[in-house]
């Protein structure tokens, strides 16, 4: 057997890994607290400031995801529906590790025009996960 194939049976056979939105949050606690001695905790309202906060590029989180992270987004340019931020509209959202932190990688060099902190990316999930 080919080692591409057998790796891609491996990885096929193992459970995906899920976590909870808090989850995924919390890991992002002690990278916090590593960038910023003086860190205590997330803040949802924070969250929210930086989710409809315009950038020095001019654009924001709400431009693509609306100012209503229950609703569906549309991409400012190419115009493709985005699923609902909000885990309590979307409940596969914010549940694997990887992919958060993919889009926080590619959004936050988009919108922002570098990297987010971890103090970032945990006030951004505790807003999310306040949506009720």
């Amino acid at each position: 057997m080919k080692k591409p194939l057998l790796t891609a049976l491996l990885f096929a056979a193992l459970p995906a890994y899920a976590a909870t939105p808090l989850e995924i949050q919390q890991s992002y606690a002690a990278e916090a607290k590593q960038q910023n001695p003086a860190f205590k905790e997330f803040s949802a309202a924070r969250g929210e400031q930086f989710y409809r906060a315009k950038s020095a590029k001019g654009s924001s989180c709400a431009a693509c995801h609306t100012d209503n992270p229950k609703a569906e987004g549309r991409h400012e340019k190419t115009g493709k529906a985005i699923a609902p931020l909000a885990p309590v509209a979307n409940s596969e959202r914010l549940t694997d590790p990887a992919k958060v932190e993919k889009w926080f990688k590619r959004n936050c060099q988009d919108v922002q025009g570098r990297s987010c902190s971890a103090q970032e990316k945990g006030d951004f999930i505790a807003y999310l996960r306040s949506v009720k």
